[in-house]
């Protein structure tokens, strides 16, 4: 084992699970006030549902070795997942840091189904979704699986996180239909600073994301971390530019969703490709995700907050990229540019098996979870917000000078009581 390699990567753990509530303020700024804790929920639940699910079982179904579609049973409740070495640095560690990337990628999904989808359901969805999609999809490329036998070039997790979180956003988006008030009134973001944050503590959690997936302290590490921060400048100067001369304006959600885009796409390209290509990636994949987004609003698919435009077209316009730029002289294989085509047609077929898989397991997965519990609120529910109804809190207080008087005495207290009032029937 290397002290180093081992002193980076438990940091570089530690920047992944700081992309969980940073996706939280992210997504939890694009709702409506009502629905803000709720969203940032759905992100900080995944921490203890997926992240425990994959201690249980997800890490063996995705890294022991199995058979080509799936992991053994030989790391069940981490059996024999030890201190001893897994590459340079120890094996429970390695764990760990795959673990942060479950957690992050079950979350990624809440984006398309925030404001409307029950909080119980969405934990036995993420729960079961972490373990027979994301798990299989990891062994697929990373764990010894079919797709790494063939070649398929996935850095730190186009295919394998973002094409699989964004088409399980989209089915999920479609099973459970759009908000009562979509295309009849302005759904605003509530706090675009908190979306602005978010992505800001997303880059900063990145580096850890791309560059702790080489899994040492080593020159692969530094090439993936520039890499990280090169791209998103590209995608922001590019998305800007696109703005600029479509609407005139600058917007600063827009903004933020360059950067995310620009991160997502150079995530499977990051340790394949050198700096100058990773600009063109950047600003290439600006394109498809922000014309996407465009069309998506014009529809009636109401993917709240445009993940499928974002980590979908992002992350297969990243895993194509890679086939064309990778090179071997920056510690890949050559992709078409360097005379090897055949990169360009596996990446390719990584991305149609994730798009296929994904989408019919996700599909049945929420029937099955429908059949124990109602996977959507009530039009009253709603219309209330998820946040009282589905946590019995609100983000911000109505009325900071307000006071109830209770019905037997008279005697004032705190507003913040009023919902256990109303449980127990009292009367403002």
């Amino acid at each position: 084992m290397n002290g180093a390699d081992t002193v980076w990567v438990m940091i570089a753990t530690a920047l992944v699970l700081l992309m969980t509530p940073a996706l939280g303020f992210f997504y939890g700024g694009l709702v409506r006030s009502k629905n803000a804790l709720n969203t940032l929920m759905m992100s900080v639940a995944c921490l203890g549902f997926v992240g425990l699910a994959w201690v249980i079982a997800g890490y063996s179904l995705a890294f022991d070795p199995g058979t080509g579609l799936v992991g053994g049973t030989g790391h069940l409740f981490l059996r024999g997942v030890d201190l001893q070495p897994k590459g340079t640095i120890p094996h429970l560690l390695f764990m760990a840091f795959q673990a942060s990337f479950a957690i992050i990628t079950a979350a990624l999904v809440s984006g398309a189904i925030v404001e409307r989808m029950r909080f119980p359901a969405y934990l036995a969805f993420v729960t079961a979704w972490s373990l027979l999609v994301y798990a299989p999809v990891a062994h697929w490329v990373w764990g010894g699986g079919w797709l790494g036998r063939l070649g398929a070039l996935d850095f730190a997790g186009g295919t394998v996180v973002h094409v699989n979180a964004a088409v399980t956003a989209l089915v999920a988006a479609v099973v459970l239909g759009p908000r009562k008030d979509y295309a009849r009134q302005a759904l605003l973001p509530h706090s675009v600073p908190f979306t602005l944050l978010g992505a800001g503590l997303l880059l900063f959690g990145w580096f850890g994301f791309n560059g702790g997936s080489a899994l040492a302290a080593s020159s692969v590490a530094a090439l993936a971390f520039v890499n990280t921060l090169l791209a998103p400048m590209a995608t922001l100067v590019v998305w800007t530019l696109i703005d600029l001369r479509r609407t005139g304006k600058v917007t600063a959600v827009g903004a933020a969703t360059a950067l995310v885009v620009g991160l997502v796409a150079v995530t499977p390209a990051a340790g394949f490709v050198g700096p100058a290509s990773a600009v063109l990636l950047g600003a290439l994949a600006a394109f498809p995700s922000y014309f996407g987004l465009v069309w998506r609003a014009r529809t009636r698919l109401d993917d709240s907050l445009d993940v499928a435009a974002a980590h979908g077209l992002g992350g297969t316009a990243g895993a194509l990229l890679t086939g064309v730029l990778a090179r071997k002289s920056w510690g890949g294989v050559d992709g078409l540019l360097g005379g090897n085509p055949r990169q360009l047609l596996v990446q390719a077929l990584a991305v149609a098996a994730v798009l296929a898989f994904s989408a019919a397991a996700t599909f049945l997965i929420l029937k099955v979870v429908a059949l124990a519990t109602p996977l959507r609120a009530g039009s009253r529910e709603e219309g209330l917000g998820l946040d009282v109804s589905q946590h019995g809190e609100e983000a911000y207080a109505r009325d900071e000078g307000a006071v109830l008087l209770l019905p037997d005495s008279g005697a004032p207290i705190p507003q913040l009581v009023a919902p256990a009032l109303s449980v127990a029937g009292g009367e403002s």
